[in-house]
């Protein structure tokens, strides 16, 4: 009895919200949103998190990987920076039918050397977003895998980047280095 009742009052609910919603609220759902925008704005909110992080830690501690468990192999701070502009490369030329003109990573040394290529795997990103469409967002790319698509790859160089963001900050915390965005200002 009382979950039919709580059922009726939630329906109830519902129902008086459709009538509550202005209706230039109803008509905005309807409005078409430019892909390469909403693609932009992901990878500007990730890059706008990540670069501050990888300038927080010291040059000094780029070698710097955890011993403490179950860490052999892992990569170093520095190759994880690299590794991330790496496959920003990656995900973003398998979208472009404009190959990155990227460096070997092996020769990127410094923290600064890391950080401008970082900076440039971004650059490269949001070049190839504006070519998205709404017509070919969602196309196929690659070769013989039809559910990678251009919003999709787009998409997944932040999902991946985000993966290496969260490993980075306990990377700092080991350091003893608060994380820029856990800062309180």
């Amino acid at each position: 009895m009382k979950r039919n009742l709580r059922w009726i009052a939630g329906m109830a609910i519902a129902a008086s919200c459709m009538f509550v919603v202005p209706s230039s609220l109803l008509a905005q759902s309807t409005q078409k949103v430019d892909p390469a925008k909403v693609l932009d704005k992901m990878l500007s909110g990730y890059e706008h998190d990540l670069l501050p992080l990888v300038e927080a830690m010291p040059a000094d501690k780029y070698n710097f990987a955890p011993t403490n468990g179950e860490f052999k192999g892992v990569r170093t701070f520095g190759e994880q920076v690299k590794h991330i502009a790496q496959a920003n490369y990656y995900y973003f030329g398998s979208v472009s039918s404009t190959k990155p003109n990227m460096p070997k990573m092996a020769d990127l040394k410094t923290k600064d050397q890391m950080i401008q290529e970082l900076k440039d795997s971004f650059a490269y990103g949001h070049q190839v977003i504006a070519t998205i469409t709404a017509e070919n967002a969602f196309d196929a790319v690659g070769t013989g895998d039809s559910t990678r698509t251009r919003a999709g790859m787009a998409a997944g160089a932040v999902a991946h980047g985000y993966d290496h963001y969260g490993q980075l900050v306990e990377y700092l915390r080991m350091n003893g280095i608060i994380p820029p965005a856990s800062r309180h200002k």
